[in-house]
């Protein structure tokens, strides 16, 4: 995967299923990847969110964590966008 912004639908996903994806996500973004876009949802809660914030607030491919541009979306900021 080499795209400048990945886009990742987690709706419905276990918190264990959810994390295995995000974790091939970044695995699998290139050198031309900038942001990983996570839509998680809130209407039923934070799991996913937390989980998101939990697993990869410390991973070294992440430089950043940051809110999307509604509640339901986190943003994982691998590169700066120059």
């Amino acid at each position: 995967m080499n795209e400048p912004f990945v886009k990742i639908d987690l709706h419905g996903m276990t918190r264990d299923e959810a994390e295995r994806t995000v974790e091939r996500a970044l695995s699998g973004a290139g050198d031309g990847t900038y942001q990983i876009r996570l839509i998680h949802g809130y209407n039923r809660g934070t799991n996913l969110r937390d989980m998101i914030h939990d697993s990869f607030r410390y991973d070294k491919r992440v430089l950043r964590i940051v809110p999307g541009d509604n509640p339901g979306i986190t943003v994982l900021v691998l590169r700066e966008l120059y």
